[in-house]
């Protein structure tokens, strides 16, 4: 096999700070060091993977429809239905199945679709 695991993720985004109230306010994920690259970003920790935030103002925004279907990144989440009733007490947009299914897809500011799914429900 030629690749071992999944080393981290990389999200495009246009407002920097807009994204890091979503990723560490609705997602909950903390920061790791970032190298100064010159351009505007943040890395987080998320188990062994880290999610890379590439900031690239003025560029328009993803908008994926909010489908299974689009493309998009997974996390794992403990607690199906404490996880959907948080982030509909804050707003966010959810496409959700049930507990027994454990999957739902939220997008980040930029329109980003991610999946969030229970442990030992998809294989």
């Amino acid at each position: 096999m030629l690749a071992s695991g999944v080393h981290h993720l990389s999200f495009t985004v246009t407002d920097l700070e807009r994204s890091r109230k979503f990723y560490e306010g609705i997602m909950g994920l903390e920061t790791v060091p970032r190298p100064d690259f010159g351009i505007g970003g943040v890395w987080y920790s998320a188990g062994n993977a880290q999610i890379h935030l590439i900031e690239v103002p003025g560029r328009e925004t993803t908008e994926s429809k909010l489908s299974p279907l689009a493309n998009h990144n997974a996390f794992a989440i403990d607690d199906y239905p404490k996880i959907l009733e948080q982030l509909k007490n804050q707003g966010v947009e959810v496409l959700e199945t049930t507990p027994e299914q454990g999957q739902m897809w939220i997008r980040d500011p930029d329109g980003n679709v991610i999946e969030l799914i229970a442990p030992g429900t998809m294989r």
